[in-house]
């Protein structure tokens, strides 16, 4: 068994090792890739034979983390590792995103990587690891993958850029992007920014791209010692003759349609109906005794028209500056906006750009409602979440309604990284916020749809955000020498161009990237100018959005639940609780409230939520005689608990008790307990004392009453003179035993 390493220095000492030949040598690549205690392995398996059929490359990747990797059990029911979590998702995609446009054109096995965390690191964040392994494992196997990759982590702490900082280190971050690239050409970005300039985003992605060129290195190293000889790929089949006859009938005719500024369905029609005249002109030509062109000719005539529309439409682009709907290169799709749509919802927002429109809502709850993550790490709770869903009618599409796929998970964690950055800290927001994008119509830019129909649900529901949210989707047409950078782009345009890239933020910076390129090569002077004229396009959309709703409503909705928050000592908790729990669920039962109390810096969080602000001050009420310390020569509103031959036990407070002697109940001597109260009897008493030694309260009843004619110059009985003793006592005897 032959192993193979390679070993380099990420940076600061930080080492880390690929290592191939000693696992899962029947894949056709595998990898071990170390990094502290984080340990990722990697396998590729691409099919031998093409997928039959297939007009697309049937690749596919998935990121586990085994709870073993951190000595955990899984939670759930089956105790198992079952479908990937959104988290792994996204690691899933960020790798896809990277590595897919590196397969030659034709090349339609199906392909399969998987990627597992073993051993984790609480230090080291495995996502750029993951990246590292796949393209090791591509680069080493016998799969025509024309890379290497990788990707690396950029986060700018204390002014400074860090390449892969710690989890510590990241929680300072004010810029976290993910770079990928191949050591030629960046590739994919993707990350959150708390309002960071154009420039100090272009810089990060510089600094990133300088470091994955060392990781690209050490994989062709290792591949120069073990990798395999790549498949060879036949050429795409042609058919001259046919795409000389396509040009020829359809090109000025897709022209016009292109060139006519058409709605996204008129435009698919026309441009349907041209083929569809074309297939027919075809079949008019068969010989006797033909009725049906075969498949491959009909693949050919689809394939054709689809490469003769993309040509068309992106020469006219280049060539006449002249989009599909008839704007100017920046120039932005008309903006509707409408808030407050309904009555139930905490908020709501209706936005409308062009023909993209996402109705979106906002639910405000308690604690109870955060988001539990399991990871092998360790449970995670999550407080804001945003749902991203994309129903097939928006689309005009028949589509059954399953869960969200990779896309939706994606999309909506984009927005949800983007608005994340302008809302309230913990300490100012105690609310669980939910949002919810439902995407009714789509013609490209759905996503940044969803950031701004979200800031102003979040706006109208009351939450107070610092600063609005939009967002933008930049797209890109290049050929040679020529380039356009398209502001807003449609769905036509994403698919024909040569990026997709959505910038959101604020008018003061920017809040979150994602990037994706399907060329090799962006200049970082074009890269530079499409963030300006993003810039420029969010600008545009914010004063839109500003003139409905400009900072968030002074108070939430009247059905919204209200929710404040005191802080108790932390040895106060237990009796706010109760022993078994009793206190506390007596009180939400009878205050009709939810209480939750959890221990942070050393003190006692306390959070009463409820729609009505009278049960809210009834429950804070309780809570606050609880905690408050009984003063000496107060008087107190008791409920007789206990009666004792030597008096009562009074719950003056609320877990608080003190005996009412016996003596302290009138100013006439009581020859006992009899008949004098009964438990239950609510009594008015004065706290008179407290027991040094053991600290118990003592109550009196009598001191609140006048005493009766006679009486109100005598002593107290204590201190009343007393006869002297007789001197004729018998001598004590000395000589008794002890007693036992």
């Amino acid at each position: 068994m032959n192993v193979f390493t390679e070993t380099f220095d990420i940076g600061d000492g930080r080492m880390v090792t690929i290592e191939t030949g000693k696992m899962a040598r029947q894949a056709d690549g595998a990898v071990l890739v170390r990094m502290g205690k984080c340990a990722v392995f990697a396998t590729v398996v691409s099919a031998k034979e093409p997928r039959p059929g297939a007009d697309f490359f049937p690749l596919s990747v998935d990121y586990q983390e085994k709870f073993a990797s951190a000595g955990r059990i899984p939670g759930g029911f089956f105790r198992r590792e079952s479908r990937l979590s959104d988290y792994e998702v996204l690691i899933s995609r960020l790798v896809d995103r990277t590595i897919r446009p590196l397969f030659p054109d034709g090349y339609i096995n199906d392909t399969q990587v998987n990627a597992w965390l073993l051993s984790n690191d609480t230090e080291v964040m495995p996502d750029t690891l993951v990246a590292l392994a796949a393209s090791a494992a591509l680069t080493i196997s016998n799969i025509p993958f024309q890379g290497p990759i990788s990707e690396v982590r950029v986060a700018k702490i204390d002014g400074e850029y860090v390449l892969n900082p710690s989890k510590t280190q990241l929680a300072e971050a004010t810029l976290d992007i993910i770079v990928g690239a191949t050591a030629k050409d960046v590739m994919m970005v993707e990350g959150e920014c708390h309002e960071v300039s154009e420039t100090e985003l272009v810089e990060a992605i510089r600094i990133g791209h300088e470091a994955i060129k060392l990781q690209c290195d050490a994989q062709l190293r290792l591949a120069a010692q073990c990798g395999k000889e790549k498949r060879e790929v036949l050429p795409v089949p042609q058919d001259e003759t046919l795409l000389a006859r396509i040009i020829e009938f359809g090109k000025q005719r897709t022209y016009e349609v292109a060139a006519a500024a058409l709605s996204k369905k008129e435009r698919s029609e026309q441009f349907g109906a041209i083929e569809t005249e074309f297939v027919e002109l075809l079949k008019s030509e068969l010989p006797e005794g033909e009725e049906a062109l075969s498949s491959e000719t009909l693949k050919f005539v689809d394939t054709y028209f689809h490469d003769l529309q993309k040509k068309v439409v992106r020469d006219m682009i280049l060539d006449e500056r002249k989009r599909l709907d008839g704007r100017q290169l920046d120039e932005i799709r008309p903006i509707s906006v409408e808030i407050d749509l309904f009555e139930s919802p905490h908020g709501c927002a209706l936005f409308t750009r062009g023909e993209t429109q996402s109705i979106t809502s906002v639910t405000l709850g308690t604690k109870l409602d955060e988001l539990m993550l399991d990871k092998a790490e360790g449970i995670e709770f999550q407080k804001f979440i945003l749902h991203y869903n994309f129903p097939g009618f928006s689309t005009g599409e028949v589509k059954p309604n399953r869960g969200p796929g990779r896309r939706e998970v994606g999309h909506g964690n984009l927005a949800m990284r983007s608005l994340k950055q302008v809302l309230p800290t913990d300490e100012d927001n105690p609310y669980t916020i939910r949002v919810v994008s439902d995407i009714l119509e789509s013609n490209g830019s759905s996503s940044m749809a969803t950031v701004c129909a979200g800031s102003l649900a979040l706006m109208d529901a009351g939450v107070k955000m610092k600063k609005a949210v939009s967002g933008i989707a930049m797209g890109l047409i290049t050929e040679d020498n020529r380039f356009a950078v398209l502001s807003d782009i449609l769905g036509d345009e994403d698919h024909l161009g040569d990026m997709d890239f959505k910038v959101t933020g604020t008018a003061d910076g920017i809040c979150g990237i994602q990037m994706d390129l399907k060329i090799d090569g962006l200049p970082y002077e074009v890269l530079i100018q499409a963030l300006e004229q993003a810039r420029q396009g969010r600008l545009h959309i914010l004063g839109k959005m500003n003139e409905v709703i400009a900072t968030p409503r002074s108070d939430y909705k009247p059905h919204a639940p209200r929710i404040v928050k005191i802080l108790v000592p932390r040895d106060m908790i237990g009796a706010i609780i109760g022993p078994g729990g009793k206190i506390i669920q007596e009180m939400q039962r009878e205050t009709n409230t939810v209480i939750n109390i959890e221990e942070k810096n050393n003190m006692g969080e306390v959070l009463i939520s409820s729609a009505n602000l009278e049960a809210i001050e009834a429950a804070l009420k309780r809570i606050k005689a609880i905690v408050a310390i009984p003063e000496v020569g107060e008087v107190y509103e008791g409920v007789v608990k206990t009666i004792m031959e030597f008096g009562a036990f009074v719950e003056f407070m609320p877990g608080k008790d003190g005996l009412l002697h016996i003596s302290e109940i009138s100013h006439q001597r009581l020859p006992s307990m009899d008949g004098v109260m009964q438990e239950g009897d609510h009594v008015t008493v004065k706290l008179i004392g407290v027991d040094p030694k053991n600290g118990k309260f003592k109550l009196s009843k009598k001191a609140l009453e006048a005493p009766p004619p006679g009486m109100e110059n005598r002593p107290p009985r204590d201190n009343r003179d007393r006869p002297p003793r007789s001197d004729n006592r018998p001598p004590r005897n000395d000589n008794r035993p002890p007693r036992r």
